[in-house]
């Protein structure tokens, strides 16, 4: 439990079905704040004012619902946004740039501020230290269930503690994030510091995950740090347990959002090693992790190294094509880009029936190594979309 914040979900008429639609998180002093945003060049009003609010590097609170995106409505999607955040910091008795927003649902829909104006004094009612799984559910659309973690440190006699929320079942290729990704923290820290640890925690999960290769208009991750723990990351052991700690607990959350994906029935990591570089290894695991045709097979429970090999050959990443093994767990399916056999297949195929496994392929050509995490597209996932406005 992190000290000092607290959280709330409830249903506020903006999804149909009495499900939760509206969240808040706030500390009780001003915390440190950094982010990281959507690199789509359509962005949604909540993401453009989170940009030029969080400049100042201090908030209080966040506010988020889901249903609707609030993208694509013009100026009065801006205005709307604010208006939002004034509600809140009213209730707060703070300036409304001490708030930050967050939306996700359908693009290109009026947000229906009124509804959450006349639903803020229940979501004040219902803040606790205790509820940030149903802030997780009201930030919920296609995801099956609440993604929430928390961690409590101890370094050196003292302890700290960080709580994570995720949510994210389609549109999932993000180019910083996952939809929308909220992190508290009791730790003592500046903006700076907290941008620089959350961008490399970002690229090392939320960044290499991918559901159906889409990125959203919507996408943020904000870490709020308020202190009350008493343990600064001024402390260079206290820093280096912190970064592992945001670190590990960013990979969880975003593994459960493929695990959570429209339609997933497998998660998959593949694994890139022997590489000329690090760059190298991440472009060859992104080109695999996002072919369709590699994802089908998944689905199909077909070991079909063909689809993995050809991906690798248009990654732009130079290769020696007689140098690749390619192994399903611990089965080698290929060896110096030759197929080992019936035998080898039918024990990959087995692998392939697991709800997880790898894919590791070692091309020989350095030490760069590099993962990214996939899934099988399957056809509960046409269907979901296909019907998502209805």
């Amino acid at each position: 439990m992190c000290q000092g914040f607290k959280a709330a979900g409830i249903y506020a008429g903006i999804k149909k079905n009495n499900i939760k639609d509206l969240g808040l998180i706030i500390s009780d002093v001003p915390a440190a704040v950094a982010g990281v945003f959507t690199k789509n060049q359509i962005k949604a009003a909540p993401v453009l004012l989170d940009i030029e609010r969080i400049r100042s590097g201090k908030c209080c609170a966040v506010i988020a619902n889901s249903g609707n995106a609030n993208c694509c409505t013009g100026e009065q999607g801006m205005k709307d946004a604010v208006r939002v955040t004034k509600a809140v910091a009213e209730k707060l008795g703070v300036a409304e740039e001490m708030v930050l927003v967050s939306s996700t649902g359908v693009i290109g829909k009026s947000l229906p501020v009124e509804k959450i104006e006349t639903h803020i004094p229940q979501l004040f009612d219902a803040l606790s230290s205790d509820g940030f799984t149903r802030f997780a559910e009201s930030i919920m659309t296609t995801d099956t269930i609440p993604k929430k973690l928390s961690r409590m440190v101890e370094v050196a006699g003292k302890s700290f503690s960080l709580t994570g929320v995720a949510k994210g079942a389609g549109m999932i290729r993000p180019d910083m994030a996952t939809m929308l990704s909220y992190v508290c923290t009791d730790v003592e820290a500046d903006s700076s510091t907290l941008k620089t640890l959350l961008t490399d925690a970002v690229n090392l999960s939320f960044n290499r995950i991918t559901i159906d290769g889409d990125t959203s208009t919507n996408d943020m991750v904000l870490i709020m740090a308020n202190g009350m723990s008493g343990v600064s990351l001024n402390d260079e052991l206290v820093k280096a347990s912190f970064k592992n700690a945001l670190e590990e607990m960013l990979v969880e959350l975003a593994k459960m959002v493929v695990k959570d994906g429209e339609g997933v029935t497998k998660l998959v990591e593949i694994k890139i090693i022997g590489a000329a570089s690090d760059v190298d290894a991440e472009k060859m695991a992104d080109t695999v992790a996002h072919s369709p045709l590699v994802k089908t097979a998944f689905f199909g429970e077909d070991a079909n190294w063909g689809r993995i090999i050809a991906a690798l050959g248009r990654s732009g990443v130079s290769l020696n094509p007689d140098a690749i093994d390619i192994s399903f767990n611990d089965i080698m399916l290929v060896k110096n880009g030759l197929w080992c056999g019936p035998d080898a297949e039918i024990e990959a195929t087995k692998v392939m029936k697991l709800a997880e496994f790898e894919v590791a392929i070692d091309v020989h050509l350095g030490v760069g190594q590099s993962s990214c995490w996939t899934c099988d597209f399957s056809i509960d996932y046409v269907k979901i979309n296909a019907d998502y406005r209805s």
